[in-house]
């Protein structure tokens, strides 16, 4: 196993958690109190653009300055820190292992020989990790270990540990940022059963991540092109707007409860902005239906039972209404805040608590 993904399924000490995203760093601590949690350090900060390119990280040395310099104007000491990598960067499969084999064999098997044939990348390209899932028998009667591989491309992960090195942090644990999101909403996806599945939609700046969870195990994920720049993008040029990267402005929008193929432009219907932006929505609606239609076919007997809407584009005023309409699925909100029954010293808008999870979820790798 490679030191850059050593820490992905193991305990760690006391830290930040620092998620870092193209438009944001999001830098977070949190502290137990008995059954619950404090939020001691929540910060945000702006990410200037050029510092990232299509979703990676193309200039570290800026992105360094500007975590150091984030950490120095809020007196902030700690050097130990859980960060995240996009899961379109990860290769994640579950795979089965004969179950007589002690810990060093699985590991040597594992990491050695079974690796290989479910990569797309040789594997000394590679930096991976694993965690031992639940036993089951094959169709033969034989019992097996289901294992959950994690892969990422070395040239990947390289830029974020040096990015971290120039920061002068070091970093803990490298996780990946859906199973960053899963932990902070765990005890809300034991609500479902072995046979019913949630999809965790995640709308992140300049794409959306979609990942299918079953027993809190990501069996399946995909990333669309649409996240919350698209969105503004389009509402601004549909209003003769500048285009921003600030999408604050997507915060204050509700989302019509009405179906979107009722909808009209003009003085009878509505404005030329909310009809560009739910043509983006109803899209990303497309993609959602053909993930989920394109599991199910592959997973037999299992339903959907949930979309649960994360992100900085999860909060938008009744988003999930919308996708409750058009995809006839039960569609909620996360709120990472009440999920964990986090203390917080101000209050915390609904509309960005699903932007919380992320950084939350690295958080709690860290106490």
């Amino acid at each position: 196993m490679f030191s850059s993904l050593k820490g992905l399924f193991a305990k760690s000490g006391k830290g930040l958690g620092l998620e870092v995203a193209p438009e944001r760093i999001n830098i977070v601590q949190l502290k137990k109190q008995g059954q619950t949690y404090k939020l001691d350090t929540y910060i945000t900060e702006e990410v200037p653009e050029g510092i990232f390119e299509d979703g990676q990280i193309v200039d570290s040395p800026a992105l360094a300055e500007l975590i150091q310099e984030t950490l120095n104007q809020n007196n902030i000491k700690c050097k130990k820190i859980a960060t995240a990598i996009p899961m379109r960067e990860a290769i994640i499969r579950i795979i089965p292992i004969p179950a007589e084999l002690d810990d060093k064999e699985l590991k040597e098997m594992v990491l050695n020989h079974e690796a290989g044939l479910y990569l797309p990348y040789p594997r000394e390209e590679v930096d991976l990790d694993y965690q031992k899932l639940g036993f089951f028998e094959d169709e033969d009667g034989i019992e097996k270990v289901q294992v959950l591989l994690v892969a990422t491309r070395r040239e990947v992960t390289d830029v974020y540990v040096d990015t971290m090195q120039q920061a002068g942090l070091e970093i803990d644990v490298l996780d990946i940022n859906s199973f960053a999101l899963i932990r902070t909403i765990r005890e809300q996806l034991r609500q479902f059963g072995p046979q019913e599945a949630a999809v965790l939609v995640d709308i992140e700046f300049e794409s959306t991540e979609i990942a299918i969870i079953v027993d809190g195990v990501p069996q399946f994920s995909r990333t669309v092109p649409f996240g919350t720049f698209q969105l503004q993008s389009a509402l601004s040029r549909a209003m003769n707007l500048p285009t921003k990267r600030d999408t604050e402005m997507l915060q204050g929008m509700t989302i019509p409860s009405t179906p979107v193929d009722g909808l009209r432009t003009g003085a009878t219907g509505i404005n030329p902005g909310m009809a560009a932006l739910l043509r983006v929505l109803g899209e990303l609606t497309d993609e959602l239906r053909r993930s989920i239609d394109f599991y199910l076919n592959q997973s037999g007997e299992l339903e959907v039972a949930q979309l649960l809407l994360a992100g900085p584009g999860g909060g938008i005023g009744q988003l999930d209404e919308f996708f409750t309409n058009r995809l006839s699925l039960p569609t909620a909100q996360i709120d990472p805040v009440s999920s964990l029954s986090l203390e917080t010293d101000e209050d915390i808008p609904d509309v960005v608590r699903p932007g919380l999870g992320i950084a939350l979820g690295l958080g709690l790798r860290e106490i």
